[in-house]
């Protein structure tokens, strides 16, 4: 916990709902938010004078792989299905431990850059996600990835199961859940299995549904019921979920889905590998939902911002309607993650979690600002943002990352030397 006393001074307040309040003051006492007013009585407090500047709740990663981003850029250019099979699974099956928890570690503060002070994780190695997240004091959710197809099933549900009950709660900017790949690769019962254990265990779950199009044919092919409606007979909206992507969701699937459900969208992902804008946008008022980036291998950049932009860009264009998506609707979307997640994020409000963004718009990106919302979503990067706060702690401070980025980068480096020597694997899946 971190005991130190941060007073805010003098900033414009951007809250989850996109309204604005200028000139106020925030008091952050044993990493919480002590109070907000526009007193300036701050004996005993660090100030960081935020005059000019914006303050907003930090962002969330609401579904991510951040292992893979030791695999940003291998495999480019190709179909959804030679990414997995021919690129992405081999490559993965050769993977260390060490691997895993570099891989996070750069993938953490690529998020803390760009904004994120939360993210939900879906890997395997989860002890290594698990110390890379404790290392670099970002908060994460982390659910162990479960494959009902591979030879060792059971074994992995065992491991998954074992990791919650050794790790939960001993780091108040982790919590953990279960994460079953997808219904296609935990089939029959093994997927009622998992959503049992976690039920057991009092948790969620993570999994990826109704991705492709042709996931869901086959579905109905194979079951007679998507997988939005396997996942409900599995009993999978009992409990909080996770859902990565749905991009396919059906209008029948909505009788099926709880308000348990938070379904993470991750519209740059469906462009790169040309997986169509699916049912997302016609059912974007009936569902709750927030973003994701997916893995930096198929979306190169951790940045929920961005897919938020790119899903209203998207929206307009696909709608023919540029009234809709308006600016602070996408806003509050962006914001629900926290609602996920429950880490007491995402309000700025006294007794809440002090996650807080600090930007800087007079920039030549932004600069003029008419509205500070829109200069955050459609023109602003990671430049603008100059600190970065998880639980009163600056992980980005004016601008620098408190991470040791120059030996990040070059250990990342050589285990990408040894990736390529070591090549491709035999992956126990298929997609």
């Amino acid at each position: 916990m971190i005991n130190s006393k941060i007073l805010l001074k003098n900033g414009n307040i951007i809250d989850e709902n996109g309204n604005l309040e200028k000139n106020m003051s925030i008091y952050i006492d044993n990493g919480k938010i002590a109070g907000i007013s526009r007193e300036e009585g701050h004996e005993g407090y660090e100030v960081i004078d935020c005059t000019g500047l914006y303050v907003t709740p930090g962002f969330v990663n609401l579904h991510t792989h951040s292992p893979m981003n030791i695999l940003k850029g291998i495999a480019e250019d190709i179909s959804i299905d030679n990414w997995f099979n021919e690129k992405i699974f081999p490559y993965e099956s050769k993977l260390k431990t060490e691997d895993i928890y570099w891989g996070t570690v750069i993938a953490a503060a690529e998020m803390i850059n760009n904004g994120v002070t939360a993210f939900a994780d879906h890997y395997f190695c989860q002890e290594s996600v698990y110390r890379a997240v404790a290392d670099i004091g970002i908060r994460g959710d982390i659910a162990p990835t479960i494959f009902g197809l591979a030879d060792d099933y059971d074994q992995q549900l065992k491991n998954a199961v074992s990791f919650v009950e050794e790790y939960r709660d001993k780091n108040l900017r982790i919590r953990l859940r279960l994460g079953p790949h997808a219904p296609y690769t935990c089939p029959g019962d093994k997927l009622k299995e998992i959503v049992n254990a976690a039920k057991k265990l009092k948790t969620g779950i993570h999994i990826h549904v109704s991705e492709t199009k042709e996931q869901v044919e086959e579905s109905m092919r194979l079951t007679g019921k998507t997988p939005i409606e396997v996942l409900y007979e599995s009993g999978g909206f009992d409990i909080d979920v996770i859902i990565a992507h749905g991009l396919w969701t059906t209008r029948k699937d909505l009788s099926y889905i709880s308000d348990k459900a938070v379904f993470a969208f991750s519209p740059k992902t469906y462009m790169k590998l040309s997986m169509g804008y699916g049912n997302i946008y016609e059912l974007k008022n009936e569902i709750n939902y927030s973003f994701g980036t997916d893995g930096a291998a198929s979306s190169n950049t951790l940045s929920p911002l961005e897919q938020a932009r790119l899903f209203a860009l998207n929206g307009k264009f696909i709608s023919d309607d540029a009234t809709a998506y308006e600016t602070k609707d996408i806003w509050r979307q962006l914001m629900k993650g926290h609602d996920a997640l429950k880490f007491n994020t995402g309000k700025i409000a006294e007794g809440r979690e002090a996650d807080l963004l600090i930007w800087n718009l007079d920039a030549v990106n932004t600069f003029p600002v008419y509205d500070p919302l829109t200069s955050i979503i459609y023109s602003s990067d990671a430049s603008n943002i100059r600190y970065t706060m998880v639980q009163g702690e600056f992980l980005k401070y004016d601008g620098i990352l408190k991470a040791d980025i120059r030996s990040i980068i070059s250990k990342v480096g050589e285990i990408q030397k040894e990736i390529l020597e070591r090549g491709k694997g035999k992956s126990k899946v298929s997609y």
